[in-house]
C-alpha cells in the first residue's frame, strides 16, 4: 500500500455514519468534539461553520470541509459570534434523530448537506494524519480537484435514488470521500512535511518501498539503492522530510502495523511477527513494549474495550 492508504487503514473503524439534513430560516445546530474525523458537504444552499476556538468559515454549494481531529463546532445560517452560537445552537442528535427543524417543501432557498462521521483509532495515528489541520475546507471551483468533485456528485445522487446495492455503495463512496479530501488538502498545502516528504522523489520512493513491503529485510543500503541515490543522501533527505531517519520509521511503523492486526484480527503473535517483520514474537513483543508500555496481549484486550467488543 501506499503512504496515504496506510494512514487511513491503521485508524480507520468500521463505516462512517451520515445524515442528510435540509433546513431552511434561521437556524444553528452544535456538533459535540468526537473521537475520530467529522465531514460535511453541502449540496444546496450555504451555511457558516464556526470551529471551537477557530475562525468561522463560509461553506457554498459544492463545499467539502473535513475535520479530521473531531472538532466540535456549530454550523449556521450566518457567522455568529460563539457567545449567541452557545445560546442559540440545537444539539445535533436533534437533526439525526428527526425531532430539530427542518425545511419543508417548496423552500428553494434552503441548505441542504451531507454531514457524518468517520470513526477513527486515535491512540496510533501517522503523522500524516496529525499533521492535518482543524478544518480542512475544500471549496467549490472550476477545474479544482475534479476527482473530488466527481465523488461529491456520485455521492448525491446515490442519495437522491437510493438504488439497488446503496447500502454498499454509500459507505464505499464516504470511504472515497475521506481519500479525496485528504489527497486534495495534499495537493494545495504549502506547510506541513508530509506534502512535502511525498513530493521529494527521493523520501516518496524509499517510503513507498517501505510501505509496500514492511517486513523486508530492509537496510539503509538496500533503501539507498531502491532510492536510486547514495546512503548519506537518503538519510539527509529522509530525516530532514519525515522527521526521523529511515530505520527508526521502518522500526516504527512496523509496530504501528503490529497494532492495526492485534485490534482488527484474531492473528496469533506469531503470524503478526512474521506479517511485520519480526523474527519471532519474542522480538515483537518486546519492541512493542518498549514503544507502546504494554504488551501485545493487554493491547489487544484494552482495543477490544474501546470498541465495546470481545476480545478476539
Amino acid at each position: 500500500m501506499d503512504v496515504v492508504s496506510d494512514a487511513i487503514s491503521v485508524v480507520h473503524l468500521g463505516h462512517p455514519s451520515s445524515n442528510r439534513v435540509r433546513i431552511g430560516g434561521n437556524w444553528c445546530t452544535r456538533l459535540a468534539p468526537y473521537d475520530g474525523a467529522g465531514f460535511h458537504v453541502v449540496l444546496q444552499g450555504g451555511c457558516w461553520l464556526l470551529p471551537d476556538g477557530g475562525d468561522p468559515v463560509s461553506l457554498g454549494v459544492g463545499d467539502a470541509v473535513l475535520l479530521p481531529h473531531g472538532t466540535g463546532h456549530v454550523l449556521a445560517d450566518s457567522p455568529l459570534d460563539a457567545a449567541v452560537a452557545a445560546a442559540k445552537a440545537v444539539p445535533f442528535e436533534r437533526w439525526s434523530e428527526g425531532t430539530g427543524p427542518r425545511a419543508r417543501p417548496p423552500d428553494r432557498d434552503a441548505t441542504e448537506m451531507l454531514c457524518g462521521k468517520y470513526r477513527l483509532d486515535c491512540s496510533r495515528m501517522h503523522p500524516l494524519m496529525t499533521e492535518l489541520p482543524a478544518v480542512v475546507h475544500l471549496p467549490n471551483r472550476v477545474g479544482r480537484h475534479p476527482e473530488l468533485r466527481a465523488a461529491i456528485d456520485l455521492l448525491a445522487g446515490e442519495l437522491d435514488a437510493r438504488r439497488p446495492g446503496s447500502c454498499v455503495a454509500l459507505p464505499s463512496l464516504l470511504d472515497l470521500l475521506l481519500v479525496y479530501m485528504i489527497r486534495s488538502w495534499m495537493s494545495e498545502s504549502t506547510a506541513g512535511a508530509w506534502p512535502a516528504a511525498l513530493g521529494d522523489p527521493v523520501t516518496a520512493a524509499a517510503l513507498r518501498a517501505l510501505h509496500s513491503d514492511p517486513a523486508a529485510p530492509w537496510s539503509n543500503d538496500r533503501l539507498a539503492a531502491e532510492a536510486g541515490v547514495s546512503r548519506p543522501t537518503l538519510a539527509r533527505r529522509f530525516t530532514a522530510l519525515v522527521g526521523r531517519p529511515p530505520m527508526a520509521y521502518l522500526t516504527w511503523w512496523r509496530l504501528i502495523l503490529a497494532a492495526s492486526l492485534l485490534r482488527d484480527t484474531p492473528e496469533t503473535l506469531s503470524t503478526i511477527a512474521d506479517r511485520v517483520g519480526y523474527g519471532s514474537p519474542y522480538a515483537l513483543s518486546h519492541a512493542f513494549q518498549r514503544e507502546f508500555g504494554t504488551t501485545p496481549g493487554r493491547y489487544r484486550e484494552q482495543a477490544a474495550e474501546r470498541t465495546g467488543e470481545a476480545p478476539l
